[in-house]
């Protein structure tokens, strides 16, 4: 097992890594904070089909309240925060009340700010069942819920208690949500760690296969990286900026198909595809390495076809959190381990990026297939 400590304006947290945790019974019961009331498991329907039975063995002898709720995308508004909340009072939770968010992003994001928000604050461990919240949404402290007019723009900076990471859940993850958690592990490798990237390219048809010995390396790895960026800056004023690599057209895409279609990693990808072709047409990065980074994002597999239209996704960036009086702030590579952040790329230059989306993936594939890089 692996432990990082994570620094925070509330007081630092652990979080833990390593295969098999929430496996050994009574185990997480066990981590648990001290002179809690009583322990509220939230998690959602499809997540407690695969995991609700090693969750109630992990925090045995408790015997924790289940509140399940709908953990798409689509769901996560402030009307689930509320069904929440009354389930809660209904359940007889007090302030010494501790919520367990068992599930993906959707599940942290929206229980965190159930904790963060319910009786002005009640303790929150989490322990995330998916990739992407493994490496990327259960650590730092955001909560959050979506509007129509954008992305996680109603939320709270809210710390855990703790982070329980197990690997071993991620083998019961659909095919589709398990390669969705993987562009933000290249996320991770383009913006900090130019051995992750170099390991990611070498191992990927391994990583595919969710072979252990490569996977908890890069689980662990992409978790290091984050608790040590966000122990700097807790509350993205700088540094912690450069995770939303991707995430600009990333966020944008989900709000303009009404959060329905693609994937959070999925919008990730394509994000990632637009960011580099940007910095690339403002001479931002070196060549080669804009190569290296459009050829690991297609070689997790065939990215969902847009039905968005790119003045769609274009007004979509006008409500962003990254825009600062009235520019949206860039994350953009300069080269593998290097970022930097741009307010200075020209409305039209982001509106042809937008328009050769489609495009700039089958260039990345067909460069990928003249390397003889198997994209899978």
């Amino acid at each position: 097992m692996k432990r990082y400590a994570i620094r925070s304006s509330g007081g630092d947290y652990p979080l833990l890594c390593g295969r098999g945790l929430v496996r050994r019974r009574g185990w997480l019961a066990r981590q648990l904070p001290a002179g809690r009331s009583g322990v509220f498991l939230l998690s959602s329907p499809r997540v407690w089909r695969s995991c609700g039975r090693a969750l109630t063995a992990a925090l045995a002898p408790a015997r924790p309240v289940r509140i399940l709720f709908d953990d798409r995308e689509a769901a996560k508004n402030l009307p689930t925060v509320e069904r929440i909340a009354r389930a809660l009072v209904r359940a007889g939770a007090d302030r010494g009340a501790v919520i367990v968010a068992a599930g993906g992003g959707v599940v942290g994001d929206v229980a965190g700010f159930a904790a963060a928000s319910y009786m002005r604050g009640v303790l929150l461990v989490h322990v995330p069942t998916t990739l992407v919240a493994q490496v990327d949404s259960s650590i730092g402290g955001k909560t959050g819920v979506n509007l129509r007019e954008g992305k996680n723009l109603v939320g709270a900076f809210y710390p855990p208690q703790l982070i329980v990471t197990d690997p071993e859940m991620l083998a019961t993850l659909e095919d589709r949500q398990y390669r969705s958690g993987l562009y933000e592990v290249v996320k991770y490798a383009v913006i900090a760690d130019p051995l992750l990237f170099d390991v990611l390219e070498r191992t990927m048809p391994r990583i595919l296969e969710r072979e252990a010995g490569v996977l908890d390396w890069v689980v662990a790895r992409c978790a290091r990286i984050k608790a040590e960026i966000v122990g700097e800056d807790e509350r993205e004023s700088g540094l912690r900026q450069i995770l939303n690599f991707g995430h600009t057209i990333g966020h944008a895409l989900e709000s303009a198909s009404g959060y329905r279609g693609l994937l959070h990693g999925e919008a990730v990808g394509w994000g990632m595809l637009g960011a580099v072709e940007i910095a690339r047409r403002l001479e931002r990065v070196r060549p080669s390495d804009a190569t290296r980074i459009a050829r690991l994002v297609v070689s997790i597999g065939r990215l969902p076809r847009l039905t968005v239209r790119p003045p769609a996704v274009a007004a979509r960036l006008a409500s962003d959190k990254k825009v600062r009086r009235g520019r949206v702030h860039w994350v953009l590579p300069r080269r593998i381990g290097d970022m930097e952040i741009s307010a200075d790329v020209a409305r039209g230059v982001v509106s042809d990026v937008l328009g050769r989306l489609l495009q700039l993936e089958r260039e990345a594939r067909e460069i990928a297939r003249s390397a003889k890089v198997k994209p899978s």
